[in-house]
């Protein structure tokens, strides 16, 4: 074969990897990306504007506060935290009954934050994580929810989890979603020592080789385990359904930067125009959930805080795609 002919059967071969590598991350979500379909996207962006429980978990609302105060300031959806869900079923609320408040405030709830651990080397406690997982997927189902954050909990210290073993654990936990009508995403979680970068999560997701396998990245994350942006060009909307959104100063540096440093989308450093675009042009109806731990939001009014959240991300999105 001469070089011209082996030139093109190496690219060849390297355009199929390609398709395979894609297809085996983004084709099973189609689902999940079907029921995010029906969630009201923000006129013209594609975007599904979201409020995530922790930015307004300082103001210890209700849930039903919270709530409320979504469909008030303006958001399409939310993401509640997992315990919230329990706590008003064990108070003696309906969750039947809360699914259809939401529904009627106009609201769908694009996914939940919960910290089962799964993903561990210890037997008993993932077996005991396996068993929390299923609960939480039950009261998530039960107030129509989608998708349960899946973060690498219990394997963030100590370094050295076999990633091909976290990948069969990550399926067991989809095929665990399978049964609960819940999509479970793997969670980047940049102060790991195990799944700290994108390209750890996407790894994980590939070898689950389950067809709704997908990841969650989190903006401060991303900078905080060392990813690089541009490796959300590489992934579909159907396996990055939801990101968190958030910024960071430019000091302290990812070493020591923590939670409480988050800020509005657009008051930091990160590359929105970069981000969005690249989430834009992969096709998805990517649901943006403001997630912020930001003590001194907590301090101001909460109505205030989510207002201003909402404004910021549309912000960021109307700068990236003009």
């Amino acid at each position: 074969m001469n070089s011209k002919s082996e030139e093109l059967s190496r690219r060849a071969a390297l355009s199929r990897g390609a398709i395979l590598a894609g297809t085996a991350l983004a084709s099973g979500a189609t689902h999940a990306l079907a029921a995010t379909a029906e969630a009201p996207a923000a006129r013209g962006t594609g975007f599904i504007f979201c409020l995530n429980a922790a930015t307004l978990r300082g103001h210890k609302l209700t849930l039903v506060a919270e709530l409320e105060l979504a469909a008030k300031v303006g958001y399409n959806a939310v993401e509640p935290w997992v315990e919230s869900i329990h706590h008003y079923a064990k108070e003696g609320g309906s969750l039947k009954d809360l699914g259809k408040r939401i529904r009627d405030l106009g609201l769908t709830v694009e996914s939940a934050i919960g910290f089962p651990q799964f993903i561990v080397d210890d037997d008993a406690v993932r077996a005991k994580g396996m068993e929390q997982a299923k609960t939480d997927m039950d009261v998530v189902a039960q107030i129509g929810g989608k998708r349960l954050a899946a973060p690498p909990a219990g394997a963030t210290k100590e370094p050295g989890l076999d990633l091909h073993k976290a990948a069969e654990r990550y399926r067991a936990l989809l095929e665990l979603g399978d049964q609960m009508g819940i999509v479970p995403e793997l969670e980047v979680w940049g102060f790991s020592q195990n799944i700290r970068r994108l390209s750890d999560a996407m790894f994980v997701a590939l070898e689950t080789r389950h067809p709704k396998a997908c990841v969650l990245p989190d903006v401060f994350h991303l900078h905080k385990g060392g990813s690089d942006f541009n490796g959300l060009r590489l992934l579909s909307g159907e396996a990055l359904q939801v990101i968190h959104m958030n910024d960071y100063p430019a000091e302290p540096g990812p070493d020591k930067i923590d939670d409480s440093y988050r800020v509005f989308p657009g008051d930091g450093v990160a590359p929105f125009t970069q981000i969005l675009r690249a989430l834009h042009e992969n096709g998805g109806h990517t649901v943006l959930s403001l997630e912020l731990f930001n003590r001194d939001y907590w301090k101001q009014d909460a109505e205030t805080v989510a207002r201003t959240g909402l404004e910021k991300m549309k912000a960021v999105v109307a700068k990236a795609l003009a």
